[in-house]
């Protein structure tokens, strides 16, 4: 196999990139055809659920950063560091309530699904194998 160039791998990758993402307006209509969509079921506001993946992603990149530094760079872990983590945490859970909110489910629902989910997975505690290869439907 050759050695891709930059160039050429450039046009591969915008030949396998969606319109939506390459293209405001392709975007924008995308975006106002899963509003109309969704106002006849359960109304779900995109730009809401768009802004809580992406803040979730840079928070939790934030919470990431502060442990990469202590465990492989040599950062102390301080009562500083400590209250650090927390705030990042916070602002892991705003972004995490956007995205509730955004769907139309009260905190609550999402966690008491999650215990439902786990205590299926898991029924006498965690075992790796079971979170390596899970049943069909379990995602």
């Amino acid at each position: 196999m050759e050695k891709a160039t930059f160039d050429e791998y450039g046009k591969f990758v915008l030949s396998t990139t969606s319109t939506q993402s390459l293209d405001t307006r392709e975007l924008t209509d995308r975006l106002l055809e899963l509003r109309e969509h969704t106002q006849a079921h359960k109304p779900v506001e995109f730009s809401q659920l768009l802004t809580a993946s992406i803040g979730m992603q840079a928070e939790s990149g934030e919470f990431s950063e502060i442990i990469k530094k202590i465990i492989f760079q040599g950062k102390e872990y301080t009562p500083d560091e400590r209250f650090h983590l927390k705030r990042e945490l916070g602002d892991v859970l705003w972004y995490w309530v956007q995205g509730c909110t955004a769907l139309g489910y009260t905190p609550q629902e999402v966690m008491e699904e999650n215990i439902t989910k786990l205590e299926a997975r898991y029924p006498n505690g965690f075992e790796v194998a079971k979170s390596e290869f899970r049943q069909e439907g379990d995602i």
